[in-house]
């Protein structure tokens, strides 16, 4: 029987012997499934169908499990492009971040708060600086582009607009009309444009196209003072 069956590759799954990747899978996949805030050392065991006490035999505490959960979602970001110039590698690397992050929409936060980075998340820094550096980007240049890049080199940023209020939540027209008179560039803003429902950007703007162009924008003037020789103590 397929209910049989499936009970039975269920039970198989359990009992297989538990390692520390098994652990930090199980906890991104019950973050997927139920939130980040559901996610406890107890829940995580339930799921597991052991006891509490076996998960730290494999992280020592939750803020262990924290950082191998980053770990494994570092871990489905695309290796660098081969032979690809570095503004290239630089686009693909983090799109395939913002990919990722997308299929895990509490990773942002728990990567944000992380305080000590470890060692998958510094070789990934370490790849995308030295994608920079191969592609002649001086040291002076680089460490300005990184700090620039800031959290877009993990595929996410904090947005500008925040989202619409629902149909439930507007303000009464003369509300409306106060706010357009006092901040009318903000409410030209946010009118503009063709919203998209259910969007991040600004109450339905096109998130993917917003992040894209900013991206670009960055890259094209990374190249632009790359190609000037820029330096950060005598600015051509």
């Amino acid at each position: 029987m397929p209910e049989q069956e499936t009970a039975r590759q269920t039970d198989a799954g359990r009992r297989a012997p538990l390692n520390r990747d098994r652990v930090l899978r199980a906890a991104v996949a019950l973050a997927d499934r139920d939130g980040i805030e559901a996610l406890s050392m107890r829940h995580l065991a339930q799921e597991l169908d052991v006891v509490p006490m076996a998960l730290y035999k494999h992280v020592a505490n939750k803020e262990q499990l924290l950082d191998g959960m980053v770990d494994v979602i570092v871990g489905e970001i695309d290796a660098p492009a081969d032979g690809a110039d570095w503004r290239t590698a630089i686009r693909q690397r983090v799109l395939s971040a913002r990919r990722a992050l997308l299929c895990h929409p509490w990773a942002s936060r728990v990567i944000e708060s992380r305080t000590s980075p470890t060692a998958v998340v510094l070789d990934y820094m370490n790849s995308v600086i030295g994608t920079f550096r191969a592609g002649g980007l001086s040291v002076d240049l680089t460490h300005h582009v990184m700090h620039t890049l800031g959290s877009r080199m993990w595929g996410f940023t904090q947005e500008l607009f925040p989202a619409a209020p629902s149909a439930e939540q507007k303000a009464e027209p003369a509300v409306d009309a106060a706010m357009a008179a006092r901040y009318p560039f903000i409410v030209e803003m946010a009118m503009a444009g063709a919203h998209r429902e259910g969007a991040i950007v600004g109450g339905g703007c096109d998130d993917q196209f917003e992040f894209e162009f900013a991206l670009d924008l960055l890259l094209d003037g990374f190249e632009r003072l790359h190609q000037q020789g820029w330096t950060s103590t005598g600015r051509p």
